[in-house]
């Protein structure tokens, strides 16, 4: 069995660091299903948001490859929400729509052509939560279309619960960005999409 070290750190092929403790400034993956977070110097490490697991490993500064499933997320398939959303929308254009797990609901307008999303704190939408890079994700507002680009995160972007490098959005469509689950809705557009999501019964 491998022995502790300092910090929680586990001796053996990679250094392991263990839920609870603290392993300094960086990225790291968790060893189960790659799931990254990135902490602060006096971040105790996580459990994993996505599978529970408790041991991580340092990533790579240019590890970009991440999951390529979709993230596990605690939330209902009950969409009925958003349709409460779209009727309360007084000005078109462009939104995400987030809810968290106490049901509070986050609209988000996209101003201008290109919206950065991220950690930092020079996003326009800012997430600061460790599953989040700091340069997640960037939504483009130009002639064609709206479209999403994975800003090399590490735990990427998924679009409709496909990971993508960059992908068009159309209304209804949902954004896994992390561990929060964001919906897409063009104010002018139609319903039809959240309907059939909602209902898949009745598509």
């Amino acid at each position: 069995m491998d022995a502790p070290t300092k910090a929680g750190r586990m001796k053996g092929e990679l250094d392991m660091y263990a839920t609870g403790t603290l392993a300094g400034a960086g990225s790291f993956r968790c060893n189960e299903c790659g799931f990254a977070v990135a902490l602060n110097a006096l971040d105790e490490v996580p459990k994993c948001p996505n599978c529970g697991n408790a041991r991580f490993a340092r990533a790579s500064l240019f590890d970009t490859h991440g999951l390529d499933d979709t993230p596990t997320l605690d939330d209902s398939d009950d969409l009925t929400w958003i349709e409460a959303v779209r009727e309360q929308l007084e000005e078109p254009g462009h939104y995400l729509a987030h809810r968290d797990d106490d049901g509070r609901v986050s609209v988000l307008p996209l101003l201008g052509e290109w919206i950065r999303i991220g950690r930092s704190l020079t996003a326009d939408i800012r997430f600061d939560d460790p599953t989040v890079s700091r340069r997640h994700a960037i939504i483009v507002r130009q002639e064609g279309g709206p479209r999403v680009l994975d800003d090399r995160s590490l735990n990427g972007v998924f679009l409709d619960g496909e990971r993508v490098e960059w992908g068009q959005l159309e209304d209804g469509a949902e954004l896994i960005i992390g561990r929060y689950r964001l919906f897409f809705l063009d104010g002018a557009g139609s319903s039809a999409d959240v309907d059939a999501r909602a209902n898949p019964a009745a598509a």
